[in-house]
């Protein structure tokens, strides 16, 4: 099965490419290093001529009311040459619980990214993912100063990125849900928790104070997975953080 990958130089579309070509599929990772931009759709057609499947992986560059204009134009741009090309299947990486914090700019160009795709004339699966392992770090660094990391106690259930990938994989190779699937981390954290792990195993002295007004979390209920048929992933993240 011949795979266009796109946003397949990135933190997760590098292993979804990795992943579909050691099942035995052709996966070509396409982004804006590699000539192909989804905003003017420059190289788009090319890179998706051939391909049984598109995998979507681009993300904004901003989280700011100007996401809502990258998802829509970029949406419209790959639908349109999908279309052209005879695709059979198109995949979107999501988050989480994403309809339930439509106060975030962000998150409401999301479900607009997931509702362009619904209208659309192409057969398509939606893999919806938890915050990631990976991301934690960052997030930590957005309510810090050289003291202090203010967190909220909001219920997170992080997952690594290489199960992420993982799950988008098996979607990809599969035939299209014309529907969503959850994955997410096996461990549920409240974020303030999960801040005083990382920083213990960092060797960071600072300390974490618990604030439910603190950074984009705090207008989040959560990404704990509580719906039936959700997909568990079998990372830890103490563990991750160990080897990490």
């Amino acid at each position: 099965m011949q795979c266009a990958v796109i946003g397949g130089t990135g933190l997760i579309g590098s292993r979804v490419v990795d992943d579909l070509n050691a099942a035995g599929h052709r996966a070509t990772p396409h982004s804006l290093s590699t000539g192909v931009d989804i905003l003017t759709g420059k190289g788009l057609d090319q890179a998706v001529d051939g391909a049984e499947v598109v995998v979507n992986l681009t993300n904004s560059p901003t989280f700011d009311d100007a996401s809502a204009g990258f998802f829509r134009t970029s949406m419209d741009n790959l639908l349109a040459a999908s279309g052209k090309a005879g695709v059979r299947h198109f995949v979107v990486l999501s988050i989480v619980g994403v309809d339930q914090a439509q106060d975030l700019d962000y998150y409401r160009a999301k479900v607009l990214q997931e509702d362009i795709l619904k209208a659309g004339p192409i057969p398509y699966s939606i893999v919806r993912a938890t915050q990631f392992m990976e991301f934690v770090q960052e997030v930590l660094s957005w309510t810090s100063d050289d003291h202090t990391v203010r967190l909220p106690s909001t219920p997170i259930q992080p997952i690594a990125a290489a199960d992420v990938a993982a799950a988008v994989s098996e979607v990809a190779a599969g035939a299209p849900l014309n529907g969503t699937v959850d994955v997410a981390g096996p461990d549920v954290y409240p974020l303030d928790e999960l801040g005083r792990i990382t920083l213990a195993a960092k060797g960071d002295g600072r300390g974490v104070v618990t604030d439910g007004a603190a950074g984009m979390f705090a207008a989040v209920r959560g990404d704990v997975l509580t719906n039936r048929g959700a997909r568990l992933a079998p990372t830890h993240y103490e563990d991750w953080l160990a080897r990490a």
